[in-house]
C-alpha cells in the first residue's frame, strides 16, 4: 500500500491509521460545535469570554482548526504556543480541565464515528495532562501529585 487512498494520504497518530472520514471538515464541526458548547458554559464560559474578545472568536475559532488539522493530521498549518494563554488564567485547576475534557468528549461523540471520537478524546486527554502538569510546575506544586484525568472518571 503506498499510503494514500483516493489519491488522499493517510497519517498514522499514536499507533493509529486515521480513519479516511476524519477529514478538515470533521475537524471543523468538532472544533466550532466545542467552542459553542464552551461560551456557554457556567464554569468554562466566563474564563473563554473574558480571555478572548467577541470579534477575536472567528480568528481564535481557525487558529484551534489549524491545531487540531495539525495534531491529528499531521499538517503544517498551527505553529503556535498553546501553553502559556493558559499558565496565565489564575486559578486554573482540575475542574476546569474535567469540564473541558466532558463538553469535548460529548462534542465529538456527537459530531464523530466512534473510532474518530476515540482519538479525539485520547489526544485530548493526554493534551490535559501535559497541561495540568505545566500549571502545576509553573506555580511550583508538587507535579508528582497531577494523575492523569481518565475518561471513565469524567
Amino acid at each position: 500500500m503506498d499510503g494514500t487512498q483516493h489519491g488522499k494520504s493517510t497519517a498514522i497518530v499514536d499507533g493509529v491509521q486515521l480513519p479516511t472520514v476524519l477529514d478538515e471538515e470533521m475537524i471543523q464541526r468538532v472544533v466550532h460545535g466545542f467552542y459553542e458548547e464552551i461560551r456557554h458554559d457556567i464554569l468554562l464560559g466566563p474564563i473563554f469570554n473574558t480571555a478572548i474578545a467577541e470579534d477575536a472568536w472567528p480568528t481564535h475559532l481557525a487558529k484551534m482548526c489549524d491545531f487540531w488539522s495539525a495534531t491529528l493530521l499531521r499538517t503544517s498549518r498551527y505553529a503556535g504556543r498553546p501553553l502559556p494563554p493558559h499558565l496565565a488564567i489564575a486559578g486554573l485547576g482540575e475542574m476546569h480541565f474535567r469540564r473541558w475534557l466532558s463538553l469535548f468528549r460529548a462534542v465529538v461523540k456527537r459530531v464523530c464515528p466512534p473510532e474518530v471520537a476515540a482519538i479525539f478524546i485520547a489526544r485530548a486527554l493526554r493534551i490535559a495532562h501535559s497541561f495540568r502538569l505545566a500549571v502545576a510546575f509553573n506555580r511550583g506544586e508538587d507535579t508528582i501529585q497531577v494523575e492523569p484525568i481518565l475518561e471513565g472518571s469524567l
